[in-house]
């Protein structure tokens, strides 16, 4: 039977210096095979108590019920600091409670109608560059960057990829993506405020570069606002929001933060999902013509992606198998007790999507690529139990609406005009470097369908 690929587990025991080793390389392969049937699982090193939490009733607690008892961990932010500064996807407390009151409102009630012409001119632009290339084997993760990149620009900035700071921002972050784990050494060392934090070489000129043609970008869009010749895009919407609490907006340097994580989790996850989408349905052809010809009814209407139901599925599935955001790390202020363990305050709660996924005991065949289970009862009730590509509670991300919608356009439009098929030999190995990836990309056959619509 056909698996989708999964990266081998480790050894169940292995040194604690081996296990930084091997988080640093791939937080997938990291981890032991237990952690696929464990309800929570706990890890002992010299300066912290760690858990792995699968079970649904802790992770309500966690996300849900007491979500300010548990913050972000800043053994995160150690990693991701350097690209986002003080955003919205590291910070805890009134910071982030300020910071998401002025950014929800962007992509709340009919702002992602808004936004879906955007889309679907990148989607347009996205077939066009294939066309210009097919028949051939290409490495589709590259292209799904493209895609994805173009999205972000023209929806957040009403710009093209082609535009020129568009086009250097999406190649520095090309080389920031593979410099940078998702884990910093002083994630797993205590060390102080002042020590360096010994990035790979070229992770801070990346990021310096990537934020300061940000800055650009943004300190345009604040003049063009007090000039009131500001398009009405999601910038200009975010920019123009003021706190309900304190009347105050954001002001350029806070932008660029926000502006930075936009890119990371509009561009890189939703890039990570369409390439994988794209290769299950080369795995499974017979999948990939049901979108085919689903995909028929797909026109430049925002109502039309409501009939996409098998599309959204097969997204949804990949999301399920192949989550771009593999796991989230919170911290107890206080003391705990869960699953009958008492737990002091200051420790580690893993939360991982990658394993929640898969798990054994919440999944009817876990590896297995499915998507008509979204429409059974048993899916239905997994997904409510153990299914958070987009995190969940309080701290949901903002854009899951956009990324779905984004997602299932790119999926079918691609799908619409072309055929894609595996390579022998290139079977992608899943690994997580800020999202996750293919450790030598996904390469695919293309071929234009004789059917398929120019429109």
């Amino acid at each position: 039977m056909t698996r989708p690929p999964k990266p081998a587990a480790r050894p169940d025991k292995v040194s604690f210096w081996r296990y930084v080793r091997l988080f640093r390389r791939d937080l997938l392969s990291a981890h032991p095979a237990r952690l696929y049937r464990a309800w929570m699982a706990e890890f002992r090193t010299p300066f912290f108590r760690s858990f792995v939490v699968n079970d649904p009733s802790v992770l309500r607690v966690i996300l849900n019920e007491r979500p300010d008892a548990f913050p972000k961990s800043d053994r995160v932010r150690e990693g991701l600091a350097p690209l986002l500064g003080n955003s919205v996807f590291v910070t805890n407390g009134e910071i982030w409670k300020r910071q998401r009151r002025i950014i929800d409102p962007a992509f709340e009630g009919g702002r992602l109608r808004d936004t879906f012409p955007a889309m679907w001119e990148a989607a347009e632009a996205a077939t066009a560059r294939l066309r210009a290339q097919a028949p051939a084997v290409i490495e589709i993760e590259a292209e799904a960057s493209h895609a994805a990149a173009d999205v972000i620009f023209r929806t957040l900035f009403s710009i093209p990829i082609e535009h020129r700071i568009a086009a250097q921002v999406f190649r520095e972050f090309r080389s920031y993506q593979r410099l940078q784990p998702i884990v910093n050494l002083a994630a797993f060392l205590p060390l102080p405020r002042w020590l360096p934090r010994f990035h790979r070489r070229g992770t801070y000129r990346a990021a310096r570069a990537i934020r300061g043609l940000i800055t650009e970008l943004t300190a345009a869009r604040m003049a063009a606002i007090k000039a009131g010749t500001a398009p009405d895009d999601l910038a200009t919407k975010i920019m123009t929001t003021p706190d309900p609490l304190t009347g105050a907006r954001f002001d350029t340097a806070e932008m660029v933060d926000q502006v930075a994580i936009f890119f990371l989790a509009g561009h890189e996850t939703s890039a990570s999902a369409l390439g994988w989408a794209l290769y299950l349905l080369a795995l499974f052809p017979e999948a990939q013509d049901r979108v085919a010809a689903e995909s028929a009814q797909l026109s430049p209407d925002f109502g039309s992606l409501a009939r996409l139901r098998f599309t959204r599925d097969v997204f949804r599935e990949t999301l399920r198998l192949y989550p771009p955001v593999p796991m989230m790390v919170r911290e107890n202020h206080g003391a705990e007790r869960f699953r009958d363990r008492d737990i002091a305050p200051g420790a580690q709660f893993v939360l991982s999507p990658w394993h929640l996924h898969r798990h054994e005991r919440l999944w009817d065949d876990p590896d297995g690529f499915d998507p008509d289970r979204w429409q059974r009862s048993e899916g239905r009730q997994s997904s409510r139990e153990a299914y958070m590509p987009f995190s969940t509670g309080a701290r949901v991300c903002p854009g899951a609406g956009f990324a779905m919608a984004e997602g299932v356009l790119l999926l079918a439009m691609l799908v619409r005009s072309f055929r894609f098929e595996t390579v022998a030999g290139r079977v992608p190995v899943p690994e997580a470097h800020l999202t996750v990836r293919a450790r030598d990309g996904i390469w695919l056959r293309i071929s234009p369908r004789e059917s398929a619509s120019t429109a």
